[in-house]
């Protein structure tokens, strides 16, 4: 069996995927498998991967976005590891060996991701300040917006045991759910050296495809605190980001006189003003019909 399982999921991305598989196979120092999960491409991904690929182990659905192909592959991994790559990025040589001796050295810790380099249409950038990675417990850390590159990460199965799979309801930052969930019971490591490029810019990325992206944020942060699994200080701090957030929120409703989404976000408010349980279920924050931005 392979130590570790490398899963791919893809959408219409034939042109980029060749990099992002040798990227992969250039990996050395480790038992590994590729699992590409093909979300209903209209493109020759199939054909193209079983004449230029064919050790990948290759499946195919109906599109349902990107948590439903994660967790096709996280299904069909056979690995004791678990690496998500996504198709539009590649890895530098040796990040499966890092990880995995990070992990030698560091037995408590089940989950690891490394430094990366972002590359915007052809150039170079540094991410902002607010992206960046920290390693330990950083639950607080994980609130404002995404810490953790999918890209980066390599998470033992136990965790997704413990945790539970990508929460398919979510069209987006279902990642940024996903880590909260986690963070909030494990520490994350952190390799201080980029072995992930992390292209951006293009017009298929997927937050280019939905407004006012705080909504999933928000409702990642209704559903882990109607759980009431966090402690006391992380619900306290979850608490006060999802008044920021829902602030921001119901000034975006009123400048377009949403008045149901200014009911909604109000009742959400006097709650979290008023300590009280959530009354309001997160897929209600999922809903792109009543979208004030």
């Amino acid at each position: 069996m392979p130590e570790i399982s490398v899963i791919i999921p893809t959408y219409n991305r034939c042109r980029v995927l060749k990099r992002a598989l040798e990227s992969v196979f250039d990996q050395e120092g480790s038992s590994f498998e590729v699992v590409v999960v093909d979300d209903g491409s209209t493109d020759n991904t199939e054909s193209w991967i079983s004449q230029e690929f064919p050790e990948v182990r290759y499946f195919s659905q109906e599109n349902r976005g990107p948590s439903a192909a994660r967790n096709r592959g996280l299904k069909e991994a056979r690995g004791e590891w678990i690496a998500f790559l996504d198709s539009d990025d590649e890895w530098k040589p040796g990040k499966l060996g890092a990880q995995l001796e990070f992990f030698a050295e560091n037995p408590e810790c089940g989950i690891a991701q490394t430094e990366e380099i972002w590359v915007r249409n052809g150039t170079r950038v540094n991410p902002m300040n607010k992206h960046k990675k920290k390693g330990g417990r950083i639950f607080e850390h994980c609130l404002e917006l995404c810490r953790v590159s999918p890209s980066a990460v390599m998470i033992h199965r136990r965790i997704f045991e413990s945790v539970g799979l990508f929460d398919e309801a979510f069209p987006a930052c279902e990642d940024y759910e996903l880590w909260l969930r986690i963070a909030a019971r494990e520490p994350i490591g952190l390799i201080d050296k980029p072995y992930v490029i992390k292209y951006g810019g293009h017009a298929d990325q997927r937050s280019r495809e939905f407004p006012a992206m705080d909504r999933f944020r928000m409702a990642a942060l209704v559903k882990i605190l109607r759980e009431g699994a966090l402690s006391d200080a992380d619900e306290k701090n979850a608490r006060e980001m999802l008044r920021v957030k829902a602030e921001i929120y119901r000034l975006g409703a009123a400048k377009r006189q949403k008045e149901d989404e200014i009911r909604k976000i109000e009742t959400l408010l006097r709650e979290i003003e008023q300590n009280k349980p959530l009354s309001s279920d997160y897929r209600a924050w999922l809903d792109s019909s009543a979208v004030p931005a």
